[in-house]
C-alpha cells in the first residue's frame, strides 16, 4: 500500500518535474547565448564576407538566397526552401552633384530608390530651399517649374527610432510632392543622424499620375553647407548640377527563404520569426539586416538545442524589403490560408534590446507577464506600447494574430542606416549576443504555449526601416 501510494505521488509529480527540467534547459540555453553564442556572428560575418550587398532583384540578392539556404541546411533546419516572386527592379548608376553658383563646389549624393535619371549629361537648375516638408506642401502649384527642390529638415537620434517618422516623409514622398508642383529634380538632406560625408539612400514613391523625377540625398555635412550657401547668397540664385543615372531593369525575380524547427505538434499554428535578407548596395548589409537574420536563426537553434518545442518555429528571410516590401506581400499572399500563432521581426540593427512589447497585454496578460519576467534578467523593460510588428510581418497583421516587438536601442542605428558605413565592424558582438539571448528566451516561451495567444493587433501600415 505504501509502495502504491508512493507510485501515485511519483506519477503526479513527473509532469511538473519534466516541465521544470525543460524550463531549466531553456533558461540555460538563453544564458549560454549571452555568454558564448557564435551562431549569429557566423551568419552575419559569413553573408557579408561571401556575398556582400544584396540589392533587391539582382544577381547579388540571388547569391544571398543561395548562401542562406546552404547555411540553414548546414545548421539542421527542416523544410528549407526558396519561395520565388517577381518584382520591378531598380539599380543605381553614376552619382554626382555640385553647386555651380554662387559658390562652386562638389557635394556627396546618392540616388533614392525609384529615382528617375537625369541622363548622362545631367541637369543644372536653380534650387529652391524648403526648410521642412511642410514648407514644400505649402508651395503653390507650378511654382517649382524648371527648378530643383531642396528639403533640409534634419533627423534627431532617439532610442526608439521615432525621429524617423518625422524626417522620413522628405524621402518617402518629398520627390513626388515636388514633382507635382513642377520641380525637375529633388535633393534632400539625408535621413540619418551622423555627420559623416556618407549620404543615406532609401526608397521613394511617386504618386499615381505624378511624373518620376531625379531624386537624391546629400550627406548631412553637405546639407549644412548648402544651407549656409543659401544664407550667404542673398538675392543671388543658388544653382546645382546633378548627374544621376539609375535604371529600371523591368521585371526580375526575387524570393523569400524559409526554414523550420519542426515542433512536437506541427498542427498548431507556428511561431514566425522574420527579417529581410536583401540590403541596399552602398554597404554590405551587416546592420540592415544581416544582423536581424542572424539573431532570429540563432535563437531558433538555441531553442531547438534545449529540446523539441511544442510549436514549429519558422524563420522567414524576406526578399526585396528595401524597395517596397515585395517579399512581405508575396509571403502573405502565398500563405494567407495558413494561420500564424505569433510574429516577431528583427530589423533594427544589432544594439541591445531594452524593451518588450506585445499586442496581448490585455488579451493574454498571463503570457505577457511571463515573458516580461523572463527577460528582465537581461535588462529588458516591460513596455506599455502595443506591438505592431516589423515590415515583413504583413501576414500576421492581416490575420490579426499575436505580435511581439523586442525593441532595440536605436540611438545610433540611423548613423549607419542605408549608408556605405553599414559594415560588419559596426556590430558589437556583446550586444549581438544579448539580442540572441533575449530572443531565445521569448521564442522558447511562445513555442511552448499550448493555448491560443489571442493577439488583438489591427492591420496597419508599417514603414520599412
Amino acid at each position: 500500500m505504501k509502495r502504491f501510494a508512493f507510485a501515485l505521488v511519483a506519477l503526479s509529480l513527473s509532469p511538473s518535474i519534466a516541465a521544470a527540467s525543460s524550463q531549466s534547459a531553456l533558461v540555460g540555453q538563453a544564458d549560454k547565448a549571452l555568454s558564448d553564442d557564435r551562431i549569429a556572428w557566423d551568419f552575419v560575418e559569413g553573408i557579408t564576407t561571401e556575398v556582400g550587398p544584396r540589392m533587391a532583384g539582382t544577381e547579388a540578392e540571388a547569391r544571398g538566397r543561395a548562401w542562406a539556404v546552404n547555411w540553414l541546411k548546414a545548421h539542421g533546419f527542416a523544410n528549407v526552401a526558396i519561395e520565388p516572386f517577381d518584382m520591378q527592379t531598380w539599380v543605381r548608376g553614376e552619382e554626382r552633384a555640385s553647386v555651380t553658383a554662387p559658390f562652386a563646389q562638389p557635394m556627396r549624393i546618392t540616388a533614392l530608390g525609384r529615382s528617375a535619371s537625369t541622363g548622362p549629361d545631367g541637369i543644372e537648375a536653380e534650387v529652391i530651399h524648403f526648410p521642412s516638408y511642410a514648407d514644400l506642401k505649402d508651395a503653390s502649384p507650378g511654382s517649382l517649374a524648371g527648378k530643383i527642390a531642396f528639403i533640409s529638415h534634419d533627423m534627431k537620434p532617439t532610442q526608439d527610432g521615432s525621429g524617423y517618422g518625422f524626417a522620413g516623409p522628405a524621402r518617402w514622398t518629398g520627390p513626388s510632392l515636388a514633382s507635382s508642383k513642377g520641380a525637375i529634380a529633388t535633393v534632400i538632406r539625408s535621413v540619418g543622424t551622423e555627420n559623416h560625408r556618407t549620404p543615406h539612400t532609401g526608397g521613394t514613391t511617386f504618386a499615381e499620375g505624378v511624373t518620376p523625377i531625379p531624386a537624391g540625398a546629400i550627406s548631412n555635412p553637405d546639407a549644412d553647407n548648402l544651407e549656409r550657401i543659401f544664407a550667404r547668397a542673398g538675392d543671388r540664385p543658388v544653382r546645382v548640377k546633378l548627374v544621376l543615372t539609375p535604371r529600371d531593369m523591368g521585371t526580375t525575380q526575387s524570393g523569400n527563404v524559409v526554414g523550420e524547427i519542426v515542433g512536437r505538434n506541427p498542427s498548431l499554428p507556428p511561431v514566425l520569426l522574420a527579417c529581410h535578407l536583401d540590403s541596399w548596395d552602398l554597404g554590405t548589409g551587416a546592420v540592415d539586416d544581416g544582423a536581424g537574420c542572424a539573431i532570429i536563426a540563432a535563437a531558433a537553434l538555441h531553442v531547438a538545442r534545449a529540446g523539441q518545442p511544442l510549436r514549429t518555429i519558422r524563420v522567414l528571410f524576406a526578399g526585396a524589403e528595401e524597395t517596397g516590401l515585395w517579399g512581405s506581400a508575396a509571403y502573405a499572399a502565398a500563405h494567407k490560408d495558413e494561420p500564424m500563432a505569433v510574429g516577431l521581426e528583427s530589423d533594427f540593427g544589432a544594439d541591445r534590446i531594452w524593451r518588450f512589447d506585445s499586442n496581448f497585454r490585455q488579451s493574454n496578460p498571463s503570457l505577457h507577464t511571463k515573458i516580461a519576467r523572463a527577460v528582465a534578467r537581461f535588462g529588458v523593460a516591460n513596455g506599455m506600447q502595443e506591438a505592431t510588428g516589423g515590415a515583413d510581418l504583413n501576414i500576421v497583421r492581416e490575420q490579426k494574430s499575436a505580435i511581439v516587438d523586442l525593441q532595440q536601442d536605436g540611438t545610433h542605428y540611423f548613423d549607419l542606416h542605408h549608408t556605405p558605413d553599414d559594415t560588419l565592424d559596426k556590430i558589437d558582438p556583446l550586444q549581438l549576443r544579448q539580442n540572441v539571448a533575449v530572443w531565445t528566451q521569448v521564442v522558447a516561451i511562445l513555442a511552448d504555449e499550448a493555448g491560443p495567444i489571442k493577439g488583438t493587433n489591427l492591420e496597419e501600415d508599417v514603414t520599412p526601416r
